[in-house]
């Protein structure tokens, strides 16, 4: 028998201290640069945007990768890649940790707008402003002085 599964993730994280340090010249290189990660990791890429201070990844898992794991590696090594490759002048890393939220199949395609639209989104609501709501809408208990580091 074969595993099979339809798990839909929506992965956040932010810079450092939240630093707007992911200026838009660059970003498209940085989310080309995670895609490959996640295709070597056999995951599927649905979509991947972000804004000056964090970045949205809606991916599925592929079964044998958790998501810890999943989520460091992209971290490591794209903070290696933007530092060899000097994308971002003023880019120290990633935050600590990182939000994850899964939606049913159903969900995919508003969750891809979503994300697709996030400099309008952003237009209107600050980042802590979305990652508490995606907390609150997802009924995850937080402390909100760890929500920062």
């Amino acid at each position: 028998m074969s595993t099979y599964t339809q798990i839909i993730y929506q992965i956040v994280f932010s810079t450092k201290y939240r630093g707007r340090t992911l200026t838009r010249d660059n970003r498209k290189e940085l989310f080309k640069y995670i895609w490959g990660i996640l295709e070597n990791k056999k995951c599927h890429l649905y979509r991947i945007n972000g804004v000056e201070d964090h970045i949205h990844i809606v991916t599925h898992l592929h079964p044998s990768v958790s998501l810890a794991s999943l989520v460091k590696d992209i971290k490591v090594a794209s903070s290696l890649y933007i530092k060899e490759q000097k994308l971002f002048e003023n880019f120290i890393g990633w935050q600590v940790g990182y939000g994850a939220f899964t939606y049913s199949i159903k969900e995919k395609n508003r969750v891809i707008n979503y994300v697709k639209n996030q400099e309008e989104h952003h237009k209107q609501k600050t980042y802590k402003e979305e990652y508490i709501a995606l907390l609150n809408k997802h009924g995850i208990e937080f402390e909100e002085k760890y929500l920062w580091l």
